[in-house]
């Protein structure tokens, strides 16, 4: 059986702040985010533009993938995302 997991980081529009997550349903999570569905840290600093995700096949894989990313300093962040997406580009649109 296939399974779909994804970690992502988003960021506001002038990438001040990331956000690192993880999550098994990407397009309607990333739909929450941009429409503030739910209170937190990604309403209160707007960040809403997925800039970085990665897919995985097993959940405990995807959460250690997580932790991983959440500990990295700024500009190692920085590095992951410009590797793929050079143009910080939102990459939501590439998913629907």
């Amino acid at each position: 059986m296939d399974h779909n997991y994804y970690v992502y980081i988003l960021t506001n529009n002038r990438h001040t702040v990331f956000y690192v997550g993880v999550t098994s349903t990407i397009i309607g999570r990333l739909w929450q985010h941009k429409n503030k569905i739910y209170s937190g840290f990604t309403k209160k600093y707007n960040v809403d533009v997925l800039v970085y995700y990665e897919h995985f096949d097993n959940i405990e894989t995807a959460i250690i993938r997580e932790k991983q990313i959440k500990k990295y300093r700024r500009q190692k962040k920085v590095i992951l995302i410009e590797k793929m997406n050079p143009d910080w580009r939102d990459l939501y649109d590439t998913l629907i």
